[in-house]
């Protein structure tokens, strides 16, 4: 018990009185058993701006914009979007009460634990931490690796540079360790860099479609980009619509949707960072999700009517369907000032991603969850940082992205993983929400009688995409085709129930709040955390 309260000590705001703080954030935060380790300096808009970076609608469209037109085209593009993007708002909803409610960095965690009854709450954390973990660094891998893969396109142009495997990873390394500085020695420029990404998003993105819709010499017809349904995943000519349904490529075909619009946790996980935390991280979610939503149709839009020949663009020889548009659009030099806009919203996109990464993990490690949880669960000083995660995400990313040496579809398994990882661990609290909905204590942000039915229909949702984006993607299946998302997935579920059952289930207690609960600490009297911790020392020695 003394080792365990001794990690407690780390985290509970001892030696003042919390009345002396003044801070309405700092009194929340230890009323849900942590000291006040990170700078809070951010508002409501960079809240909203992290979540809003991390979805990246010009980020996430163009990633998988060849996988979109292939599976399913342009009518699962356009009304896919649609569906996707309300359920999506459903799941940020329900998720934004349950914020407002526990506003701190551990977010979907650390809320399972809470809406957990007591005897269940430690496994509930763990599991919902480790799909959590495992959607954090996949969505960092999509990102990162999509800088790399557009990094890779433009050299193309105007050379004889043609990339392979090898290098674009090698570009990806480059990139995973200009973002992981960016957060070691840049963390005082985060707020501005936030700003900075906003309107790059905002503003470029918007420029980006009147650009191309304006110099396209012709454009496709509304038929065209409203009900034109393509199948193009048989890799032997014969799709999933001819072996299966037409149904089930448009399952899959949402997965482009799907991926984009998420990582909008990222709100909660800078709670700890921001004013108002209990106001502003719900609506940075919910603000984030709707303004990426209108963006986001308004860019798959732009980009189907500026088609100019479908086969070209899909067999584009550059490897990218929104290059080839922008090339047939603008022009190649004015391809590389539309690409540059591109690679700089997935650079602020990747860079903000192993931000809100780095947090969660940090605030797994403060609760004793990952391995190495004592060395990683550390604060620079200095920099206000959890730095030793920062270099943990990246490398975590790093690795998730070797497979691509070897497999076709290495791309759309990591995206999928993303997808899957984060919406389970958005799911798991929602459900307890659900479940155990006469003990829990709105906060600020509720959605009042909604607040039920909308909670519901997330966890089903979530349940419906979980099992659809694990699902083969190409026909026929081999070690080329294979989506290794169920591998990745299937990985985290044995070890982290494996290790549970085996040892985890011992020692790992949950956060903080349930362990203070257990004692009777009262968390806003530090006196009562040195009493117990002497009772338990003489304990020991008797």
């Amino acid at each position: 018990m003394s080792s365990r309260s001794s990690d407690v000590e780390g985290r509970v705001a001892t030696g003042t009185t919390v009345s002396a703080v003044g801070d309405a954030d700092e009194v929340e935060l230890a009323r849900m058993g942590y000291k006040q380790e990170l700078k809070r300096d951010l508002g409501l808009l960079q809240n909203f701006g992290v979540s809003f970076s991390i979805i990246s609608v010009i980020t996430g469209v163009p990633s998988l914009f060849l996988f979109g037109l292939n599976t399913g085209g342009p009518a699962v593009m356009v009304w896919g979007w649609i569906v996707v993007a309300t359920f999506t708002m459903l799941v940020g909803l329900a998720m934004a009460e349950v914020c407002s409610a526990h506003p701190t960095s551990g977010g979907p965690y650390f809320w399972a634990a809470m809406l957990s009854k007591p005897q269940h709450a430690a496994f509930a954390s763990w599991v919902t931490g480790w799909f959590n973990l495992l959607g954090q660094v996949a969505v960092t891998t999509g990102i990162s690796f999509a800088v790399a893969n557009f990094i890779s396109t433009v050299a193309t142009f105007q050379t004889d540079y043609t990339p392979t495997p090898g290098t674009t990873i090698g570009t990806y390394a480059a990139v995973l360790v200009a973002q992981g500085l960016i957060n070691t020695f840049g963390v005082h420029l985060l707020r501005y860099l936030n700003n900075i990404s906003v309107w790059w998003h905002a503003v470029g993105t918007t420029a980006l479609v009147i650009a191309i819709l304006a110099a396209a010499p012709s454009h496709q017809s509304a038929k065209f980009v409203f009900q034109t349904f393509i199948d193009n995943t048989g890799a032997d000519g014969v799709g999933w619509s001819q072996r299966a349904s037409p149904a089930y490529v448009v399952v899959i075909g949402i997965l482009m949707a799907q991926y984009t619009l998420t990582g909008f946790d990222a709100s909660a996980h800078m709670t700890e960072e921001t004013h108002n935390a209990a106001v502003s991280g719900p609506i940075g979610i919910v603000m984030a999700i709707g303004v990426s939503a209108v963006l986001g149709w308004f860019l798959i839009l732009g980009l189907l009517f500026s088609i100019q020949d479908l086969d070209s663009t899909v067999a584009s020889p550059t490897g990218q369907p929104v290059a080839q548009i922008f090339l047939d659009t603008v022009g190649e030099k004015g391809a590389i000032v539309l690409m540059v806009i591109v690679i700089g919203s997935m650079f602020f996109c990747g860079t903000f991603s192993i931000t809100s990464n780095s947090r969660m993990m940090y605030a797994f490690a403060r609760d004793g969850g990952i391995p190495g949880h004592k060395f990683f669960h550390k604060v620079d000083m200095k920099r206000k940082s959890p730095v030793r995660t920062v270099w943990l995400a990246c490398t975590l990313s790093f690795l998730l992205a070797l497979p691509s040496l070897g497999s076709e579809v290495a791309f759309a398994a990591a995206t999928s993983i993303a997808t899957i990882g984060l919406y389970i661990s958005y799911a798991i609290p929602i459900f307890l929400r659900v479940l155990n909905r006469a003990s829990f204590k709105r906060g600020p942000f509720h959605l009042g009688p909604f607040s039920y039915p909308v909670a519901l229909l997330a966890v089903v949702w979530i349940g419906f995409i979980s099992i659809a984006f694990i699902l083969p993607q190409e026909n026929p299946v081999n070690s080329q085709t294979l989506n290794y998302a169920i591998v990745a997935v299937g990985i985290v579920v044995t070890y982290s129930l494996g290790f549970w059952f085996l040892s985890a289930r011992k020692w790992f207690t949950g956060p903080v709040n349930q362990i203070a609960e257990s004692m009777g600490i009262d968390v806003t009297n530090p006196g009562e955390l040195e009493r117990i911790e002497r009772v338990e020392s003489e304990k020991e020695k008797m």
